[in-house]
């Protein structure tokens, strides 16, 4: 299965806009939310995530710091005007 990789998704998972964290727990919520949901629990799982809502916008990792990802990187956008 080929995962594309969403443009929207890129401002909250880029290296500038969270300097300093644990880039494998960002790389972790990042394929979880591209992936379905049995393989995103799997990728949550296997990084030592704790999903505290199910939709992925709070999340801690092992050592309890948290992660919040806002809703609108986790969905497609509605408001963009194709140009074809």
């Amino acid at each position: 299965m080929e995962h594309k990789f969403k443009p929207h998704l890129l401002c909250i998972f880029s290296g500038e806009t969270f300097r300093g964290t644990e880039d494998e727990i960002w790389d972790a919520l990042h394929a979880a939310a591209e992936a379905d949901l049995t393989l995103a629990q799997a990728i949550v799982d296997s990084a030592g995530v704790i999903v505290q809502r199910a939709d992925l916008t709070i999340c801690y990792d092992e050592r309890g710091a948290k992660y919040e990802l806002p809703k609108y990187v986790l969905s497609e956008p509605t408001n963009l005007i194709d140009d074809n």
